[in-house]
């Protein structure tokens, strides 16, 4: 499938879809407290999205129940928020959400520790989206997306992490998902050559441990096989003629 290469006009929406993403992610951010509920982190996070007059990607996608997916702790993506399912101090919370601006679609992730968290957390955390911006360093056009795979992958496994293998980043544009998928570890081959107008989701997910993961039977959340932490941190990049732009990062 080939890669879609937006044009002045696309990447308007794009960029206002990604201010918006950003925007949201920062009320979430704040909102965060222990005592909450997972459902309250989604119930709030559809509202804000709607005041913006967007519309929330993932509610209904495939089959997905909620606008935010709220990991906790050794979940390392889309768990489901719950009523029954609430938010401690220390907990690891991965928030990863997505937006619909006038048929155009931007994607984040952040991974919030509430209160005081533990060394072992506030280090995963750092590392995460330090991985994300080692790979950044390569989203220029013509390299190649391969190289920004190996920056990820390479940064956090020379610090003893695991690197999701079983799931990726992608392009985004008027769908969620595109074309090229896009891993954090280096398969050992070059990829795709960037171009200019070229627009990416770009997520690491990094684990404290085994790089292993396993899906729970609700067939969504997927966590660490040996139970230890993760981390998520997202944003859509767009290439340019230059150094990228992170649309969904104020």
């Amino acid at each position: 499938m080939p890669v879609s290469i937006k044009s002045p006009r696309e990447i308007e929406l794009m960029t206002e879809a990604g201010r918006i993403l950003a925007l949201v992610h920062e009320e979430l951010g704040k909102a965060l407290r222990p005592g909450m509920t997972t459902l309250d982190i989604d119930k709030l996070g559809e509202e804000i999205i709607r005041s913006y007059g967007c519309i929330p990607s993932f509610l209904g996608y495939n089959g997905y129940p909620a606008s935010i997916c709220v990991s906790l702790n050794d979940e390392v993506v889309h768990g489901i928020p719950n009523a029954g399912r609430i938010i401690h101090e220390g907990d690891v919370v991965s928030l990863d959400a997505g937006v619909i601006y006038k048929g155009y679609h931007s994607d984040a992730a952040r991974t919030h520790i509430v209160g005081e968290g533990t060394k072992e957390a506030k280090d995963l955390v750092r590392v995460t989206e330090e991985s994300f911006f080692e790979g950044i360093k390569y989203a220029r056009e013509g390299n190649h997306l391969g190289e920004i795979s190996a920056a990820i992958g390479n940064y956090a496994r020379a610090r003893g992490y695991g690197v999701v293998r079983d799931l990726c980043g992608h392009g985004i544009g008027t769908n969620l998902h595109e074309a090229p998928e896009i891993t954090n570890f280096d398969t050992g081959r070059k990829g795709l050559r960037l171009k200019a107008g070229m627009t990416l989701a770009i997520e690491p997910m990094i684990n404290a441990g085994t790089w292993q993961v396993r899906w729970l039977d609700d067939e969504w959340t997927v966590v660490t096989k040996d139970g230890r932490l993760s981390a998520h941190y997202e944003n859509t990049v767009l290439i340019t003629g230059g150094e990228p732009k992170l649309l969904t990062l104020r």
